[in-house]
């Protein structure tokens, strides 16, 4: 596929990006399966992403935090802008109220005559966790079981619950059984996913600033008292500089820093080390490969939880290493 892609762009002006062609084979795999729902996600944005093409009947937009600030922009408002920009006319809009952004949404939203349903945070209640699920309510819909991990999924459970509802109301047949079924089952993969338990190892492909800050609430409502090993790899599109800042304020953890699978997508492991130092002492700071990092961790620093962080793309090498594959 890659030499048909590599011949096209020799001979068009606009040349195709690989992301562009996924998402054509997709839609038309979905259009060949006659799919009564298809929920496609955005690549990068909104406003100018190839997904856009399609007429999507409800917009889902979550969290809005900086990430693809080289192609977003620097503003958080500029950011929710392209965001905003996968609102359709005569349409419905979804979104968990986030309060500097929300005038952009909703001018949108009149702009294309989208109804919005706001998420309001203190729609959950009755809310319970242990290490296996979180429980809650959301309006009409009592005692969720939720098999994913973390405060920020409840929210996100609860714009699924919405967005059935909206469904419901477009005349689609979902049942009950379902939705419960669907919440305690599902499985969010490289999101604070369990790979080992003995040693404990965890993974989180989080790459920004809101996803770190996501990943230390969860460490410290799940894991308060483990200590920590940190094995980092961070994409060179990343905003690496407030990772680090951010996951250096476990002063007592060890930090391993790795190139990910290689320095030509990633940011060296001395140039993380060098960063980290800002915040860190030497004494618990190491450069290594991201194998090693991992084959050490398990033998010295078994006592502790392992977590391997900042990259959803290392998450294929690491079941390797560990033997999940």
């Amino acid at each position: 596929m890659s030499k048909v892609i590599e011949e096209y762009n020799k001979s068009h002006k606009v040349p195709v990006k690989w992301f562009e062609v996924i998402t054509s084979l997709a839609l038309i795999y979905f259009a060949k399966q006659k799919c009564d729902l298809v929920i496609l996600e955005t690549g990068l944005g909104g406003l100018t992403d190839c997904t856009n093409i399609a007429c999507a009947e409800i917009a889902v937009i979550g969290n809005i935090g900086y990430d693809h600030v080289d192609i977003l922009g620097n503003d958080i408002l500029d950011i929710a802008k392209h965001k905003a920009g996968i609102i359709k006319n005569d349409s419905d809009t979804v979104v968990v109220k986030q309060n500097d952004v929300m005038q952009v949404i909703e001018e949108e939203c009149k702009n294309k005559n989208s109804k919005l349903h706001v998420i309001q945070k203190e729609d959950v209640t009755n809310y319970s966790y242990d290490i296996d699920l979180q429980k809650f309510d959301y309006k009409s819909y009592k005692s969720i079981e939720l098999n994913l991990k973390g405060k920020c999924q409840i929210y996100n459970a609860a714009e699924v619950l919405e967005i059935i509802d909206i469904l419901k109301e477009k005349g689609y047949n979902i049942k009950d059984e379902a939705i419960y079924s669907g919440l305690k089952t599902v499985m969010h993969r490289a999101r604070l996913e369990t790979l080992s338990k003995d040693p404990l190892i965890i993974f989180d492909g989080g790459h920004n600033e809101n996803a770190v800050k996501n990943l230390q609430q969860n460490i410290n409502q799940y894991y308060p008292d483990n200590k920590k090993v940190y094995i980092i790899s961070i994409l060179k599109t990343k905003d690496y500089k407030t990772i680090i800042k951010n996951i250096c304020e476990d002063k007592n953890a060890i930090f391993f820093f790795t190139s990910g699978t290689g320095e030509k997508r990633y940011l060296s492991k001395h140039k993380l080390y060098k960063e980290a130092k800002k915040y860190l002492n030497d004494v618990n700071m190491y450069e290594e490969e991201l194998e090693d990092a991992i084959n050490i961790s398990k033998k010295i620093y078994n006592d502790r939880t392992i977590l391997i962080i900042g990259s959803f793309y290392v998450y294929k090498t690491v079941l390797g290493v560990l033997g999940n594959d």
